[in-house]
């Protein structure tokens, strides 16, 4: 079983890096890649406990980016060290956390008693994304779940007039060629385009250095599935496959390798074909 697309704590995930790659290893994973949110920090953490538990193991990123519309760019096959993508984290990192303070200040004005000192405690260090804030909320009871958090408080325009800077897509795709990687386009069902929209925006991608398409998603339905393959070999890219994993308490009922109530077991993902063709394209 295979997975590409997964989250730990060093971006917005549950799970330390190496208690990810232990759950991939109980579920049955033999190839996973470590895709955090514009960051490089837990691959090399990753990468030797998957040595350890014989996990066949893909340096990864997903670089959110723009472009008329947010965009997200998976990169496979990274340098760990790339000094371009630790510079870019660490702007990333101080956008993080002056957004961050901004949230703290309407949520004290909205009553809620709440402090980044206490976000960090609860997320293990990490308090700068809003998947800490919001599984800070539910520890201090203002919701009962992460994703009534989100609903409640963070996803209201308030908010989002806070949104941290994103590069854009060929500046993305550029970063992770010139770290050794391998661009591919995440979730693109996610996008919302119809038919030409879509091959319009794929021409742009393609011609900044798109290498691939993440067709096999958790969410994507049988007939996305079949509808973005077609579209991977008539453009002559790669095809990946991904559940976009976070943890429970982020993203109920998608699990590691299966997908949103098993969407990837059904689909007969063409494993060995999806590994094959990105380690060729990685070199």
């Amino acid at each position: 079983m295979i997975d590409l697309h997964m989250h730990s704590t060093c971006s917005d995930g549950q799970n330390k890096p190496e208690k990810l790659v232990e759950i991939a290893a109980a579920a049955g994973i033999t190839t996973m890649a470590l895709t955090d949110h514009d960051t490089i920090n837990g691959l090399e953490r990753a990468s030797a406990r998957a040595s350890q538990l014989g996990i066949d193991f893909i340096s990864g990123i997903e670089i959110g980016s723009q472009g008329g519309r947010e965009l997200h760019i998976l990169g496979y096959g990274v340098d760990c060290n790339d000094k371009g993508l630790k510079s870019f984290y660490e702007d990333n990192r101080i956008h993080r956390i002056t957004r961050r303070d901004k949230f703290i200040e309407l949520l004290n004005k909205l009553g809620i008693e709440i402090t980044a000192e206490y976000i960090a405690d609860v997320n293990d260090g990490k308090s700068t994304g809003r998947p800490h804030i919001a599984r800070a909320l539910v520890n201090l009871g203002y919701a009962e779940s992460v994703d009534e958090a989100f609903k409640k408080y963070l996803q209201t325009p308030e908010f989002y007039s806070y949104d941290r800077p994103k590069p854009y897509y060929s500046i993305s795709i550029e970063m992770i060629r010139n770290a050794g990687g391998v661009a591919v386009l995440a979730h693109p069902y996610t996008l919302g385009l119809d038919d030409m929209e879509f091959r319009l925006l794929l021409k742009k991608l393609v011609m900044s250095g798109l290498c691939g398409i993440e067709c096999y998603y958790s969410r994507h339905t049988p007939e996305q599935i079949e509808y973005y393959r077609n579209i991977a070999d008539e453009y002559g890219l790669i095809f990946t496959c991904g559940s976009d994993y976070h943890g429970p308490d982020v993203k109920p009922n998608i699990l590691l390798g299966r997908g949103y109530k098993d969407s990837l077991i059904k689909a007969n993902v063409p494993e060995y074909e999806i590994i094959e063709r990105l380690k060729e394209k990685i070199g």
